[in-house]
């Protein structure tokens, strides 16, 4: 019985060994390249489209509207023209690093708000000038809401 389990003994510790020396002698097992990864479906890729998107240049109205803002601001001297020059950039670029702010795209929202040119808020909901009617306090809410369900009480 002892020579049965110092045989087995014996040749797990063999087995054991060989395992070990296999990877420290830096011996290589062969997989696959994705072998690792879980299969993917391949997605299609598509055409790079080298359009651009986006607004490309400024209106001659809002151009005018922009230089006028910037004049009065003192960072544009003369007549606004109407088109969006270097002159006009520049001057965009200059009021937005005073501010802060970015100045590789110009111009910036908050640049065009700050001047006074961003969206115009009146007809909003919460707006201070708000132009929804109110409702009647005098009217029972929950009595038109049953009249208009057609429910009979």
């Amino acid at each position: 019985m002892k020579f049965r389990f110092w045989q087995a003994l014996f040749a797990f510790g063999a087995l054991c060994c060989l395992g070990l020396s296999a990877s420290a002698s830096g011996a290589k097992i062969h997989r696959s390249p994705t072998a690792h990864h879980a299969k993917k479906g391949h997605a299609r890729r598509r055409a790079v489209s080298h359009r651009l998107h986006g607004q490309q240049s400024i209106e001659p109205a809002r151009a005018t509207e922009i230089q006028q803002a910037l004049i009065r601001e003192h960072y544009l001297s003369g007549d606004p023209s109407g088109k969006w020059d270097a002159e006009s950039q520049a001057a965009m670029v200059k009021f937005q690093a005073d501010n802060g702010w970015q100045t590789k795209l110009a111009p910036d929202s908050r640049a065009l708000i700050k001047l006074g040119l961003g969206p115009s808020h009146a007809g909003a909901v919460n707006s201070a000038t708000e132009t929804l009617a109110k409702p009647d306090p005098s009217v029972d809410g929950d009595a038109g809401l049953i009249a208009a369900s057609g429910v009979s009480q």
